[in-house]
C-alpha cells in the first residue's frame, strides 16, 4: 500500500476514503496497491473489503466479531490481504454491519463475522473470524451478485435465481412469518431476478423485465409502497408508481434509491437531505423524481445509513444527506447536511469509477483520467440543477488547445475559477461564463501526455452524446 501528494495517483487508479474512518476521522485519505488495481469496493458499518483485478482480497476497518475474515478480532487500520483465500481468486464482496461475504471465480460463496441471525449461511448462529464457504450455494450455478444488510444476505445467481438468509424480524429476507434463516432460502416472485440490495431492515430486488420489489420494515415510506399493500411488506411487493423500468435500486438505513434508464427516484426518510429533494422534504411515502438528475445519465448510486452518492456517466460524483464527519466528500470544512445532490470537485481531475458507502462515510475507486479544461469552469458547488455549458476543446499536435468555446445553456451563473489543476499538469485560463453567452479561449496551456487526448467536456452535468474524458 502507498500513496503520495493529493494531484498524484498512478496508472492503476486509488482508493479514497473520507468520513469517520480507523484511518483519521473527519480527513479524507487515500491509497493505492503497488502492482494491482482496485476493481470493487464494498462498504459495511465500520469495515470495508476491497477487491483488485488479480482477484486478491483485502480487509480494513472494525473486526469485533471476526467480519475481516483474518482469524482475530483485532482491529486492522490498514488494507489487509486475507491471505487464506490466497489460492482462490475473489470476483464479488459484500459487507453488512458485521458480516462480510465474497464470492470466488470457481462460483463459491464464503461468510465471516457475525452471525446472530443466521446472516453467514452455515446452518446455525455461531460468529466466525475466518471465511467458511457456504455449502448450500455451490449447486445453484454461478454468482453474479452478492448484497448484505444489517444482519442478512443475499446471492444471485447468473440465471436470476434470489437466495436470501439471516435476520426476518421485519420481513428483511421476504420469507413471510419465520423471524430468520440460517441456510440460503430462494426469494421468489415469479420473473428472473436482475438486481437485489440490503438496507438495515428492508432490502429491494429488479427483475429482469425492470419491475421493482420491495419488502421489510414498512416505517416511513422506505418500501415506497400504497396503504392498501403495506400489510403484506413481509413478501416482495411491486413499486408501481415508477412506471418505468428499474436498473438499479439502493436501500439505506431508512431510505430507498431507484434508478431507471434516465431518472433517479428516492422515496423515505429525507431528515438528512439524503432523498435529494430539498430542505423542506423530510420524508416521502412514494417515489420522487430527483430533479437534478431529470437529464438521465446517472450510472451508479449506493446509499448509506442517512447519506447517498451518484456516480454520472461522465464520472462525476455527487453526495447529498448527512455531512457529519465530512462523510459526503465535500471538503474539510463542509461538514453540513446536503438537501439536493452536490458535486464532489475534490475528484474532477480524476472521474469516479465505483463507489462504497456505509454508515460513517464513502469509499471511492477513482479511475485515472485527465478532463477538458471546460469541466473545471462549471457550477462546482452548483444547488440548483442546471446544465451550464456545452463546451468542446480541441488538442494540437504541441498540447495546446488551439480553439475551446463555451456557451452557458441555463439559467444559472458560473463561477470564475483560474489556475486549475489537472492531473500533474496545470491549466491556466479564466472563465466568466453568464447564461446563453459564449466564451472563446485560445491557446490554453495544456501539458500533453502520450496518448492523450482532449475531448468534450461538461459542467454540472456531462455534455450530451460525447465523451468528456480523456482515454488512451
Amino acid at each position: 500500500m502507498a500513496g503520495e501528494a493529493e494531484d498524484e495517483i498512478p496508472e492503476t487508479g486509488a482508493v479514497f476514503t473520507f468520513g469517520k474512518s480507523k484511518f483519521a476521522d473527519n480527513i479524507p485519505s487515500k491509497f493505492w496497491l503497488k502492482n494491482d488495481v482496485p476493481s470493487q469496493i464494498s462498504c459495511g458499518d465500520e469495515h470495508t473489503a476491497l477487491i483488485t483485478k488479480n482477484g486478491r482480497l483485502f480487509m480494513f476497518g472494525s473486526n469485533n466479531w471476526g467480519q475481516l475474515g483474518l482469524g482475530s478480532k483485532v482491529t486492522v487500520n490498514k488494507p489487509t490481504c486475507v491471505k487464506a483465500l490466497k489460492s482462490e481468486k475473489v470476483l464479488l464482496a459484500a459487507c453488512g454491519r458485521n458480516h462480510t461475504l465474497i464470492c470466488t471465480g470457481e462460483g463459491r460463496v464464503f461468510s465471516s463475522g457475525g452471525n446472530s441471525e443466521g446472516q453467514l449461511g452455515l446452518g446455525d448462529c455461531e460468529e466466525r473470524t475466518t471465511f467458511r464457504r457456504i455449502h448450500a450455494l455451490d449447486s445453484l450455478g454461478p454468482i453474479k451478485m452478492l448484497a448484505a444488510g444489517s444482519n442478512t444476505s443475499a446471492a444471485l445467481t447468473e440465471s436470476g435465481k434470489l437466495f436470501m438468509w439471516g435476520d426476518n424480524t421485519e420481513g428483511q429476507i421476504g420469507l413471510g412469518k419465520e423471524s430468520h434463516a440460517p441456510w440460503p432460502q430462494e426469494v421468489s416472485v415469479g420473473a428472473p431476478v436482475s438486481w437485489v440490495s440490503c438496507g438495515y431492515y428492508h432490502s429491494a430486488l429488479v427483475t429482469a423485465a425492470g419491475a421493482l420489489y420491495t419488502f421489510g420494515e414498512r416505517d416511513s415510506g422506505k418500501l415506497g409502497l400504497t396503504t392498501e399493500q403495506l400489510p403484506r411488506h413481509r413478501v416482495p411487493q411491486p413499486v408501481r408508481s415508477i412506471g418505468e423500468p428499474v436498473r438499479q435500486v439502493a436501500c439505506g438505513g431508512g431510505h430507498t434509491v431507484a434508478l431507471t434508464e434516465d431518472r433517479l427516484f428516492t422515496f423515505g426518510l429525507g431528515q438528512f437531505g439524503q432523498l435529494g429533494h430539498g430542505t423542506f422534504v423530510f420524508e416521502s411515502r412514494l417515489p420522487r423524481l430527483v430533479e437534478h438528475f431529470k437529464k438521465g445519465r446517472v450510472r451508479q448510486v449506493a446509499c448509506g445509513e442517512n447519506h447517498s452518492a451518484v456516480i454520472t456517466d461522465g464520472g462525476l460524483l455527487y453526495t447529498f444527506g448527512d455531512g457529519r464527519h465530512g462523510k459526503l466528500g465535500l471538503g474539510d470544512e463542509n461538514f453540513t447536511n446536503q438537501f439536493k445532490p452536490t458535486l464532489c470537485s475534490r475528484f474532477l481531475k480524476y472521474g469516479v469509477q465505483a463507489v462504497g458507502v456505509r454508515r460513517a462515510g464513502p469509499r471511492l475507486l477513482p479511475s485515472r483520467r485527465l478532463f477538458s479544461p471546460a469541466v473545471f469552469a462549471a457550477c462546482l458547488q452548483a444547488t440548483l440543477p442546471c446544465l451550464p455549458f456545452y463546451a468542446s476543446s480541441i488538442l494540437s499536435s504541441q498540447g495546446t488547445v488551439s480553439s475551446s468555446k463555451i456557451t452557458c445553456l441555463d439559467d444559472c451563473e458560473c463561477r470564475t475559477m483560474s489556475g486549475l489543476r489537472l492531473v500533474s499538469t496545470m491549466f491556466s485560463g479564466n472563465f466568466n461564463c453568464f447564461p446563453r453567452s459564449t466564451l472563446s479561449c485560445q491557446s490554453l496551456p495544456v501539458a500533453r501526455r502520450p496518448g492523450w487526448a482532449l475531448g468534450w467536456g461538461g459542467g454540472c452535468s456531462p455534455a450530451p452524446d460525447k465523451p468528456n474524458s480523456a482515454s488512451r
